[in-house]
């Protein structure tokens, strides 16, 4: 890491190669891809106090085969002032709601990178706002003025994993009239009573969650078309920690295209420390999700379990373990996942994350891909 007394900079630059076990459902996927990312953050303190701050962090992909997937993005690029318990940011920012660890239901600030994180979709694109932050005896209390709207990304027809019927983002259509430029703004409570973390939270704007449209697309084909509703959401979420007992949930009711709906999660993890007289921890992991819109696309969590594994060295290599899987109370569908990740020195970082579907029927919303069964490798080196 390069620095001055008021100047920073770190990167990266990852290779990443998956690998997928099932054969493709198009001539024009592969079962297998190269790719490499770099990210770079330059962040800049100045004032009084350094109370000022500039940073900017840019990201990139340069992909073998989805052309899609070559791409780029500012994740920050803001400008950030704070004067006692105030602090306002303008720019570009990514701010992250949520407590629970199979499905984030309340982040709904920043949109989904879906090219960087298909399957559990927690990479987020940079959103332009303004922000201002007050932390009083109270609590924190946070508003947001969102001036531009980010469409969701989505992968190619050369890209796997990815939907059988690909996304056309050039039919993408909005409710508002103001397209994209539509403002909209979100609120946000927090505060920490004991062993009690609650946060409350409000949001009104166009969905970050697009509903996909079947369509025929300029060349004829059948595609599927994103439109982006009007909102209004409503949400939670509380953890409460209780020795080796962590107690979490969070949820939203939320009203789009004249249809009010609900959505909860909530679970446990209890950590076994020292585990087998190692410095390791074991952490157990169990969490349920429900959607009162039942089984549609844009609803895969709707009636789902999820049981996982955690297991953290603390070591100084920092590894860790996480095994999970999900199952579908209805249909008896299950996911699994798999990630892995240990530094291998000062400036290289390994992860393995992998991917697999078992029994999923056609009225289930992850079918379409349930054929891209992956094992993904990245080895970051740092500067």
């Amino acid at each position: 890491m390069a620095q001055a007394d008021d100047f920073g900079l770190r990167g990266s630059i990852t290779p990443e190669i998956r690998v997928f076990s099932q054969s493709p459902s198009s001539l024009r996927q592969t079962n297998s891809g190269l790719s490499v990312a770099s990210e770079v953050t330059a962040k800049y303190f100045f004032g009084d106090h350094e109370s000022q701050s500039i940073v900017v962090t840019p990201f990139g992909r340069l992909d073998q085969h989805d052309q899609r997937r070559t791409h780029w993005d500012l994740r920050e690029a803001r400008y950030g002032f704070v004067d006692s318990a105030w602090e306002l940011r303008i720019g570009i920012d990514k701010v992250f709601w949520g407590v629970t660890e199979a499905v984030h239901l309340v982040d709904i600030v920043n949109q989904v990178d879906a090219i960087e994180d298909p399957v559990k979709q927690e990479v987020r694109l940079g959103q332009p706002m303004i922000r201002l932050r007050t932390t009083q005896d109270f609590g924190t209390f946070e508003v947001f003025v969102l001036p531009y709207f980010r469409e969701r990304t989505f992968p190619g027809a050369d890209g796997r994993p990815a939907t059988d019927i690909p996304v056309d983002t050039g039919l993408t259509r909005y409710e508002s009239s103001r397209g994209e430029h539509h403002i909209d703004g979100a609120a946000r409570y927090s505060n920490s009573f004991g062993d009690f973390d609650l946060g409350l939270s409000y949001f009104q704007g166009t969905g970050r969650d697009p509903i996909l449209q079947p369509a025929l697309s300029k060349d004829g084909d059948l595609v599927l078309a994103p439109l982006y509703p009007q909102i209004r959401q409503a949400s939670f979420d509380a953890q409460a920690t209780k020795g080796a007992w962590l107690y979490k949930a969070e949820g939203y009711w939320r009203s789009e295209l004249g249809r009010q709906y609900e959505a909860v999660t909530g679970g446990i993890e209890y950590t076994f420390y020292g585990i087998a007289g190692t410095d390791g921890d074991l952490g157990v992991i169990a969490e349920y999700a429900l959607d009162s819109r039942s089984m549609v696309v844009r609803a895969p969590y709707e009636n789902d379990g999820f049981f996982a594994l955690r297991w953290t060295a603390n070591d100084a290599a920092s590894t860790s373990l996480l095994a999970g899987m999900v199952v579908d109370a209805n249909t008896s569908a299950r996911g699994f996942r798999l990630k892995a990740d240990r530094r291998l020195s000062e400036n290289y970082h390994l992860s393995i994350e992998g991917y697999a579907f078992g029994d999923i029927p056609q009225s289930d919303p992850v079918y379409s891909i349930a054929d891209d069964d992956y094992l993904q490798i990245r080895l970051a080196r740092y500067f």
